[in-house]
């Protein structure tokens, strides 16, 4: 592959964890949600942070990086956050009135910026740097890495001793990639480079791990659904 597509990779292994797809899978799987909230809510606080620092480690060498954006990270992602934390008291009760307008604007957000950074690849002529053979080169690496990750959070929860409901939420936090924070991050870490060559990687990530968490969460709702009364998900 590319150099584009393989910065795409390891940035892709360096973005936070989802916080909403985290915590709807692993409530239809019938996992700790609470736990769930926690762990996604830390994973991209502590994100905006070690994110960069990790990308500046291992993609320095590519060139393009910029240790002076963690503050531009801050700006688009941690301010906003703070800001919505602190206004709760004020329009936390509006906000529950208005779930579904709310929704909208954060799901047409999200849209946008993938049309934004997916525009910039076509007009840099992304379909003419890669092929079809690129694309399912891609594809099969994505979906491994998943697979990977999704076995080491299973298998390694299990060892661990934890019980059925903490696996879910280890499982579904610990394989999900962010789109939201991860486009912005790629813009403002590697500004100036082919950035929608450099996304790609995620973008095909976030609709893989959506199909297969989906069926993983409806997996683990039936397994937890044939278990006798005893043994249940939230039983340790």
């Amino acid at each position: 592959m590319t150099a584009p597509l393989w910065t795409g990779l390891v940035l892709l292994c360096l973005l936070p964890s989802t916080v909403q797809s985290s915590i709807a899978f692993t409530s239809i799987g019938h996992g700790n949600v609470p736990a769930a909230l926690c762990a996604a809510t830390a994973s991209n606080l502590l994100g905006m942070l070690l994110t960069p620092l990790l990308a500046g480690l291992f993609l320095s060498a590519h060139g393009g990086f910029s240790i002076e954006a963690v503050g531009d990270i801050g700006e688009q992602l941690l301010l906003p956050f703070a800001a919505g934390q602190l206004s709760r008291p004020l329009i936390g009760a509006w906000a529950q009135r208005s779930r579904k307008l709310l929704g909208l604007v954060d799901r047409g957000s999200i849209l946008l910026v993938v049309y934004t950074a997916f525009s910039e690849g076509v007009s840099r002529g992304l379909w003419h740097q890669l092929g079809l053979s690129d694309l399912g080169t891609l594809l099969a690496v994505d979906a491994v890495l998943l697979a990977a990750v999704l076995a080491i959070t299973t298998f390694g929860s299990r060892l661990l001793g934890f019980s059925r409901a903490d696996e879910v939420t280890i499982v579904f936090c610990g394989s999900k990639k962010s789109l939201a924070s991860g486009l912005p991050m790629a813009t403002v870490l590697l500004a100036g480079q082919s950035v929608g060559l450099i996304v790609l990687p995620l973008m095909l990530f976030h609709q893989i791990q959506l199909m297969v968490c989906a069926w993983l969460a409806k997996r683990y709702a039936r397994a937890e659904d044939s278990l006798p009364a005893g043994e249940a998900v939230g039983a340790d």
